[in-house]
């Protein structure tokens, strides 16, 4: 398990072990399948963001990000990040700002949400846009 927090910032390292190509930005959730679908990463400051789908990711830990194959994936879906995002349940009632996500690192699914206002379960997600996540009443 790790969090969101632990992983950005991290250097992606190629399968050669060459240099890094950069480091991790973000995380992209697929909230429908409740996993992290996408790595994003940046080679420079100023460079361009390069998605990666979470099947090229070979592993991930403290130290780095390996993944398997470098290519982008030119059709990613938009990305919403989670981190500081507004909470909503699905009545409309605010439950805070999302803080942190944990994750399972080998299946990419979600674990839990650390928010200000408390630990909110994975299966409770519904929906991510660019006003809200929003998350089923409890």
């Amino acid at each position: 398990m790790m969090l969101f927090t632990e992983v950005r910032g991290l250097p992606v390292v190629p399968p050669d072990g060459a240099g890094p190509l950069g480091a991790v930005t973000s995380l992209t959730v697929d909230v429908a399948s409740g996993c992290v679908s996408h790595v994003r990463w940046r080679g420079s400051r100023f460079g361009r963001e390069t998605a990666l789908p979470w099947d090229a990711v070979s592993a991930v830990g403290p130290g780095a990000v390996r993944v398997g194959s470098a290519t982008a994936d030119e059709s990613a879906p938009p990305h919403h990040d989670l981190l500081g995002r507004r909470i909503l349940t699905d009545t409309g009632t605010g439950q805070g700002t999302v803080l942190d996500v944990a994750f399972d690192t080998r299946t990419a699914r979600l674990l839990a949400l650390f928010t200000t206002r408390g630990e909110l379960p994975a299966d409770r997600l519904l929906g991510l846009g660019d006003y809200a996540l929003v998350v089923r009443a409890a």
